[in-house]
């Protein structure tokens, strides 16, 4: 049996349904018995269980073949990081207690990244996990391209999407949740020993550029990306209503300047699913009439 958590998001989702796929026994580890519900519909064992308690996390995770762990993100933390470390030493303590079978988790790309940015909170999260006495794999995607989510409406309405990643011909590293559940999936199916790390990115790397041509093609009208002014960010997402908006910003200079990148260049695996398969699901998603 596989506990899963996170199983009501894009990823978590994923990862469920491959195993479910393959005839495995799933439990799905949630916050909301209600959100639960229809997983317990497609078979899975439920557990509630919140990230801040240990108890209830340790018996989620008791007795699992393998768990999946996908750490709630925080996009405007406090100095520090206080609460992103109070649920990774919970993780921890749940983990250590439960003695599952192996552990894979959800970190990303440049979570060995020496310098400030919010990317640190999934190095912290790998840092305590490596004092887990079994085997542990830590997951690192790239910048995911179900983020182009937040792209459709302004393409939608006049054309014009602004762009945070910049300059706007860099490719970037991107990758499809899909393919990451999928890897998710295999890799809590695999045989191993010991701490490792499985970087991932998407079959080609993508510029802000090509995300407006795919979208040009797709929506049958014109788009462009505009250059969000770096001067403009802190006052820009203070607006939107972040406190502390340092951390998102130094991880967009991270990719724009280059220095969040892979740990392991040689070895990155690389998904399949294309942009243009993302989008499209995405412009069907909003596209979709509500019932």
């Amino acid at each position: 049996m596989y506990a899963i958590t996170g199983i009501t998001g894009q990823v978590g989702g994923a990862v469920a349904r491959e195993l479910l796929a393959a005839d495995k026994a799933v439990r799905a580890v949630v916050r909301d018995a209600a959100k639960g519900a229809s997983w317990v519909g497609r078979g899975c064992e439920l557990a509630r269980a919140e990230m801040n308690d240990v108890a209830a996390m340790t018996t989620a995770f008791r007795g699992a073949e393998g768990v999946f762990i996908l750490m709630p993100s925080n996009f405007d933390p406090s100095p520090g990081f206080t609460e992103t470390q109070a649920i990774v030493d919970d993780l921890y303590e749940a983990l250590a207690a439960a003695r599952p079978g192996k552990v894979v988790c959800i970190s990303t790309i440049g979570a060995q990244a020496t310098e400030f940015n919010l990317l640190n909170q999934l190095g912290m999260l790998e840092t305590s996990l490596r004092r887990l006495a079994m085997p542990v794999t830590f997951l690192r995607p790239a910048w995911f391209m179900e983020n182009a989510a937040w792209d459709i409406a302004p393409a939608n309405a006049d054309g014009i999407v602004p762009s945070y990643l910049q300059p706007l011909d860099k490719p970037v590293p991107m990758i499809a949740t899909a393919d990451i559940g999928r890897l998710a999936a295999n890799l809590l199916q695999q045989d191993w020993t010991g701490h490792r790390v499985v970087e991932l990115e998407g079959p080609a790397r993508i510029s802000p550029n090509d995300i407006a041509a795919a979208m040009t093609r797709i929506l049958k009208r014109d788009v462009r990306m505009e250059v969000v002014p770096r001067d403009t960010w802190e006052s820009g997402f203070r607006a939107q209503g972040m406190r502390h908006p340092e951390p998102r910003m130094r991880m967009l200079d991270g990719f724009n300047e280059g220095w969040i990148e892979f740990e392991q260049p040689g070895t990155v695996l690389k998904g399949t699913t294309t942009i243009d398969t993302v989008l499209n699901e995405l412009v069907a998603r909003v596209a979709k009439p509500v019932s």
